[in-house]
């Protein structure tokens, strides 16, 4: 599913992402090359990162 239209993000980047940016959602987009456009997207994008990274956080715990 894309995310962000402007920028043709899809969910499962925006996942792998997360892991590798330590910001919120823009922060996130600057590590796959993008930025935002229209900013629509931002509120979901953020949602969609603190879950991918608490449910990260949560697997490592239970190594």
């Amino acid at each position: 599913m894309y995310i962000c239209i402007c920028n043709a993000i899809r969910e499962t980047d925006l996942r792998a992402a997360a892991l590798t940016s330590g910001g919120d959602a823009e922060a996130t987009y600057a590590t796959l090359g993008k930025r935002p456009n229209c900013g629509q997207c931002l509120g979901e994008a953020g949602k969609i990162i603190d879950q991918e990274r608490a449910l990260f956080s949560c697997e490592k715990v239970a190594i």
